[in-house]
C-alpha cells in the first residue's frame, strides 16, 4: 500500500510518539522494580526478625508447658479417686488423673469440670 506524503509523515510521528511512550513506560517500570527490590531487602530483614521472635516465643511456650507438667506431676492424688472418676464417667484413666491433678486432687471439683 502506497502512502501519500502527509500520511507518511503522520505514521512516522505516531511511531516516534509510541517510541517516547514506550521509553517513559520503561523508565516508570524500572523505578517500580527498583522500589520492589528495595522492599524485598527490607522484607527479608523483617522476616528474619519475625522468625527469631517466633522461635523465642515457641521456646518460652515450651518452657512454660514443661513447668506446668512438673507442677501437675507434683500434685498428690488418690488412686481410688482416679478409678471412681474413670469408671463412673466412663473416661480413660489418664484423663481422670490429669483432671484430678489440674484440680489439685479435689475429686468434686474435677468431676464438676468434667461434667461441664
Amino acid at each position: 500500500m502506497v502512502m501519500a506524503g502527509g500520511e507518511e509523515e503522520g505514521a512516522v510521528e505516531r511511531v516516534v510518539e509510541n517510541s517516547k511512550d514506550l521509553q517513559e513506560q520503561s523508565k516508570a517500570l524500572d523505578k517500580l522494580t527498583d522500589r520492589v527490590e528495595e522492599d524485598r531487602q527490607l522484607d527479608s530483614t523483617r522476616v528474619q526478625e519475625a522468625m527469631a521472635a517466633l522461635a523465642s516465643a515457641k521456646e518460652a511456650d515450651w518452657n512454660a508447658m514443661r513447668m506446668r507438667e512438673k507442677e501437675l506431676a507434683a500434685v498428690k492424688i488418690n488412686p481410688i479417686d482416679v478409678d471412681i472418676i474413670a469408671n463412673e464417667l466412663e473416661l480413660d484413666k489418664k484423663v481422670a488423673e490429669r483432671t484430678l491433678r489440674e484440680h489439685k486432687g479435689d475429686a468434686v471439683a474435677a468431676i464438676r469440670s468434667l461434667l461441664r
